[in-house]
């Protein structure tokens, strides 16, 4: 009893859910299936990561 009104708000909610479609940022969906660097991510940084030529142990500073 009492569980009808709780139910058709979840399956409203659900159903908002499921259906719903944010923006998608078609530019930024190109460059990633291209392979092209991302600029917060590029090949120097990785490997500034993995190797110091000052310590022969491979964790990042």
């Amino acid at each position: 009893m009492g569980r009808g009104r709780a139910k058709a708000k979840q399956t409203r909610i659900a159903r908002e859910l499921k259906y719903f479609t944010p923006p998608t940022d078609l530019t930024a969906l190109q460059h990633e299936l291209a392979g092209a660097p991302t600029p917060e991510h590029d090949d120097a940084d990785q490997a500034d990561y993995y190797y110091t030529p000052d310590r022969d142990d491979r964790t990042p500073r």
